[in-house]
């Protein structure tokens, strides 16, 4: 009663007259709202094609990425509402939500990757502080929580304060993340990663992350995101 079970896409509150299972999803308004990911999507990002004649994206035809591959669940239009609480609002319980998604419909990519671990994207300390969470590491264990891969949260580290990706362009957020990032093992022995995070844009961050991995001896990193943009 004082802490109801909320739809993850709109935040009502779910009744009684929403219960179609044990534990619903969303409620009945919100179940033709969201859009995933297509089969029409980059090999390398995940990102939605507008011919089923090409490959690769703009962004992965004119960049060297660091990771193998990635994809995304959901369209960002479709589901910004609700990565905005869950990021902003404290809403972390929709992680159970994204989780349980992301193995319905990406579990069998997942187990194809063969991965040893789930990395969230780290948080600065002083930001997590203000926060009182980081969403990544939340959305990290959601999908664990489903596909059995554990979580590495302390793996990776923060060590620097950068600027919020969206207000920079492509080459501004490759500057703003060098030296952001920091492997907390010499040798890590895991040789298979796959980085998680809320939005995937340009890629800058999993980049970044992805190439301090392999140089600390990791083989292939891949990524998970939540939602997808449309790049820049």
């Amino acid at each position: 009663m004082l802490y109801p079970r909320r739809c993850p896409v709109c935040d009502c509150v779910l009744t009684e007259t929403s219960f179609k299972e044990i534990v619903p999803r969303v409620c009945p308004e919100c179940e033709n709202k969201l859009v995933y990911v297509g089969k029409n999507h980059c090999f390398k990002c995940g990102k939605t094609l507008k011919s089923d004649q090409e490959e690769l994206c703009y962004d992965c035809k004119n960049r060297e990425h660091f990771f193998e591959q990635g994809y995304a669940l959901f369209e960002y239009a479709s589901i910004n509402a609700s990565i905005y609480r869950f990021k902003y609002k404290g809403r972390c319980e929709y992680a159970d939500f994204y989780g349980k998604e992301m193995e319905e419909h990406l579990g069998t990519l997942i187990r194809e990757w063969n991965a040893q671990a789930l990395v969230p994207v780290p948080m600065h300390r002083r930001k997590e502080r203000i926060r009182g969470y980081n969403q990544a590491r939340c959305l990290a264990e959601g999908i664990a929580k489903y596909t059995k891969i554990p979580v590495y949260h302390s793996l990776v580290e923060r060590t620097r304060k950068t600027t919020p990706m969206k207000e920079l362009d492509v080459r501004e957020r490759q500057n703003n993340l060098k030296r952001a990032f920091h492997i907390m093992q010499d040798d890590v022995k895991l040789k298979k990663i796959v980085i998680v995070d809320d939005i995937y844009t340009t890629g800058s961050t999993v980049d970044a992350i992805a190439k301090e991995l392999k140089n600390a001896g990791v083989q292939e990193v891949f990524f998970l995101a939540l939602a997808i943009g449309t790049g820049l």
